[in-house]
């Protein structure tokens, strides 16, 4: 085929003079392809240029899983081929040559920022009253008590609450029985630790 005839675009094509190397071949190779089957653990595999009929006669041969075993080839067609290992980026411990970059980060609608908030918060509320236990901790904001709450603000705002959510105080509207359901438990809870006895 002269090379004049060729189509100007092709995926892959890179433009060369040097001729193809299956022997005999005068066409340029200007497509490239491995040069054996072997693959190399430190890299791609050596390659050769071929010209266009050549590179075709080749794809139409190839066997990406030629000498593969069952368990290789599961593994090469997974989804996660490839992500088995953590970057340095996406470390859980984090890297201490290279830190995260919040700069970097987007957060319109404050979903980052909010729960970062309410993180610290927990740790402030948490350091201010070490005696109790992250479940206790939890049953306070959930009542909405300041860490130094004493028993008789405990009793004030179990009042307020179960007045607020009852269903006899609401009509008869059953909807907040779950709420009135857990701040019972949240007192329940609050009432036998020894920060109100």
């Amino acid at each position: 085929m002269p090379s004049s005839s060729r189509p100007a675009r092709f995926h892959g094509r890179v433009p060369r003079e040097a001729p193809c190397a299956v022997p005999g071949c005068r066409e340029p190779g200007e497509f490239r392809a491995p040069a054996s089957a072997h693959r190399s653990p430190d890299g791609p595999p050596p390659y050769r240029w071929l010209c266009l009929d050549h590179v075709r006669e080749f794809n139409a041969g190839y066997n990406f899983f030629e000498g593969m075993s069952a368990d290789q080839i599961m593994a090469a067609q997974s989804p996660t081929a490839g992500w088995e290992t953590e970057s340095r980026a996406f470390r859980a411990a984090g890297s201490a040559d290279l830190p995260p970059r919040w700069a970097d980060f987007r957060d319109p609608i404050d979903a980052l920022g909010a729960r970062f908030r309410q993180r610290m918060e927990e740790a402030r509320r948490e350091a201010a009253n070490p005696g109790l236990s992250r479940e206790e901790h939890a049953a306070m904001r959930l009542m909405g008590l300041a860490a130094d709450a004493d028993r008789a603000a405990l009793r004030r705002r179990y009042s307020e609450l179960v007045r607020k959510y009852h269903p006899d105080r609401n009509g008869g509207d059953r909807r907040f029985e779950t709420r009135l359901g857990e701040v019972v438990e949240a007192y329940q809870l609050l009432r036998k630790t020894k920060a109100f006895a």
